[in-house]
């Protein structure tokens, strides 16, 4: 009776070692890992609210990582943008010197240069792909590079290939913005208050204007017929750099509401990561007591098998 009894003594100690080792590893991997548990399946009941977290912690990510993309386009766009308000100025300039000097010895040579700076503008590249062309962004929206080319178009639509299709963004639940520009989209007011007028069309109609033999070309001294029309020009050119600068406002208010926008995501990341923190996170302190605890278990069951290994009935009898 004492051999059976002993035997049960025994096996029920060593289920006693065996659970509180089981407990030991778990508390050491607590210690490590400063998790409550490596697997959902350590949560219990907690898993479906940890994994609603976590999902919803996933799309904000996705969100931050369209948001940065955004910002990124909208800066190329900036510089973009500016370049060719800086090009309308520059025209601007050349035949405002040229007026005040009474000579128009480079004027031409000057207006080469501020549209290929315009032009150089619409065809701005960001990460590969052409900014102003639309959703073809492997072709240059911009078929021309110099003036002679310009005027040789049939028209302006002619020397400009981009698409209709704007960059649209999804960046917060429910909420899509349109970021992106067209090359054919950079238009003016022209002088009768209601035709809107390419930014090109200026660059043509000079080209045009001084290789007609009636009225050019535009060197030397300037005909008081040339003059009035150059004074025209100036004007459209203010007209085109206005209604540009527009456009870069625009594009500086959409970079700010991304701004904003982000700032809500990276609040609302953070709340989230706090949460799945507050259902994840140990204490470390007590962590390591927990341990510490299983460890003395570990000790103390380990004695108790010790000593029940070496009862026997020879052992009782004495």
């Amino acid at each position: 009776m004492s051999r059976v009894s002993t035997n049960g003594n025994y096996q029920s100690a060593l289920l006693n070692l065996m659970q509180a080792q089981q407990t030991q590893n778990e508390a050491g991997e607590r210690v490590q890992t400063r998790k409550v548990a490596t697997d959902m399946a350590g949560f219990g009941r907690g898993a479906e609210t940890l994994t609603a977290l976590k999902g919803a912690d996933a799309r904000v990510q996705g969100f931050l990582d369209t948001g940065e993309a955004v910002s990124a386009r909208l800066g190329a766009q900036d510089l973009a943008i500016n370049q060719m308000v800086d090009g309308l100025a520059g025209a601007r300039e050349a035949i405002g010197s040229m007026l005040a000097s009474d000579s128009m010895g480079t004027l031409m040579l000057e207006l080469e240069g501020q549209f290929q700076s315009v032009a150089s503008g619409l065809n701005y590249r960001h990460q590969g792909g052409y900014l102003f062309a639309g959703a073809d962004t492997t072709n240059a929206p911009v078929k021309v590079s110099t003036l002679n080319e310009l005027v040789a178009a049939p028209n302006v639509a002619a020397t400009l290939g981009n698409d209709q299709i704007k960059q649209v963004s999804r960046v917060a639940e429910n909420t899509s913005i349109e970021t992106g520009y067209l090359a054919d989209g950079f238009k003016f007011t022209d002088a009768d208050g209601v035709t809107q007028t390419h930014i090109f069309q200026i660059f043509r109609d000079i080209k045009a204007y001084n290789d007609d033999p009636a009225t050019g070309p535009l060197s030397g001294k300037p005909t008081e017929a040339q003059k009035t029309f150059l004074i025209a020009q100036m004007k459209r050119l203010e007209s085109a750099s206005t209604a540009t600068i527009d456009a870069a406002a625009r594009n500086g208010s959409l970079a700010k509401r991304m701004e904003d926008i982000t700032k809500s995501h990276e609040a609302q990341q953070l709340s989230l990561q706090e949460l799945v923190a507050a259902r994840t996170d140990v204490d470390p302190l007590k962590a390591v007591t927990e341990l510490q605890l299983s460890q003395v278990a570990v000790q103390a069951s380990a004695q108790v098998v010790a000593q029940l290994k070496d009862v026997s009935l020879l052992n009782y009898l004495r």
